[in-house]
């Protein structure tokens, strides 16, 4: 039979699985990195389209920012969901 271990402070459960310990302690820091960061790879989609002269090529590396952009644009959003329903510290 297996002995209950006395660190039971150390467990994690629920969202606390998904993300380290140093990024759940300071989810909105990284949750406002994420979208400053999808803000700049707009930005680059917008730049490469501009300066490749709307040629097949350039639009298809704007594709690529717009769609990393929209992936880091939706984990810094639910990044916030997550932040916002968690209980306060005490």
């Amino acid at each position: 039979m297996n002995a209950q271990d006395d660190n039971t402070a150390a467990l994690r459960t629920g969202l606390r699985r998904i993300f380290p310990p140093w990024e759940y302690r300071h989810l909105r820091a990284w949750a406002a990195a994420r979208i400053a960061a999808a803000t700049g790879m707009a930005g680059l989609s917008a730049v490469t389209l501009v300066g490749g002269s709307f040629t097949t090529e350039a639009i298809g590396w704007a594709a690529i920012f717009l769609v990393g952009a929209a992936l880091a644009f939706a984990a810094g959003y639910w990044e916030l969901t997550i932040a916002r329903s968690a209980p306060p510290r005490t």
